[in-house]
């Protein structure tokens, strides 16, 4: 990786941090197409489990009253089942497809998001057991669990104090888990602990951007650099088929 590569990696983690902070989603959505660009689809999606698992267990740490525990463990129980299906794709498909399908289902994900549509069909029983199942299946594949909860607050309107702890835990369970159903990236030390950094970074700007920045202009924020990142990831991997 060049050095502008390794510049590029660190500034996009920084950002999705403080915008995970800010909002409870955006770390995925915004680092991952940018790390796979960088670093490949498969090491790319891994590093971007890697450390979105830090992000939930500090943003956790912080939010924690307002978890709902029930909820959590529902959704959990549709992520076991996501995650071994996710693996075996990541793996049978080759790095271009791989890299077309991060950023398609980015993109998408994104803008389904940002048109604010809800899905009735959350509101019912099976709501959380299928939002959880989509979750885990995107985060394992694309490094980007966080839409399909999204859809889920906003068709269940959902209140922000508890939404952003649930999905803390919801999102550490599974990017555990789909650590584990891959390994770890095979990346240097160097690059790793500069993410670390950025992070920490980038969670203390979000403190702040938390406090005087509104909701819904940080979550613009955060569909504009993922749908940025998204169609670049899928414009190399069509350019690698080519």
């Amino acid at each position: 990786m060049t050095g502008l590569g390794a510049v590029l990696a660190v500034t996009a983690v920084a950002l999705g941090a403080a915008m995970q902070r800010a909002t409870g989603l955006g770390f995925a959505l915004v680092a991952a197409p940018f790390l796979v660009i960088i670093l490949g689809p498969f090491s790319g999606v891994v590093l971007a489990n890697l450390l979105s698992a830090v992000i939930n267990v500090a943003v956790l740490c912080t939010t924690l009253r307002g978890l709902r525990g029930r909820l959590a463990a529902e959704m959990i129980v549709g992520v076991l089942v996501a995650v071994p299906l996710g693996a075996w794709v990541v793996t049978a498909l080759p790095g271009p497809l791989l890299l077309i399908g991060v950023g398609t289902v980015t993109a998408a994900s994104v803008a389904w998001v940002a048109h604010g549509n809800p899905v009735p069909i959350l509101r019912r029983r099976g709501g959380p057991l299928l939002s959880g199942f989509t979750s885990g299946f995107f985060n394992t594949t694309a490094g980007t669990g966080g839409p399909p909860l999204a859809v889920y607050a906003l068709s269940t309107n959902w209140e922000q104090r508890s939404f952003v702890p649930t999905v803390q835990l919801v999102g550490l369970v599974t990017n555990v888990l789909s650590l584990a159903a891959k390994g770890p990236p095979q990346l240097s030390w160097p690059l790793l602990l500069s993410c670390v950094a950025a992070m920490a970074v980038g969670l203390a700007a979000g403190q702040v951007l938390s406090r005087w920045l509104p909701e819904d202009r940080a979550r613009r924020w955060v569909v504009a650099l993922a749908l940025i990142g998204s169609v670049v990831a899928a414009g190399k991997g069509v350019t690698a088929l080519w």
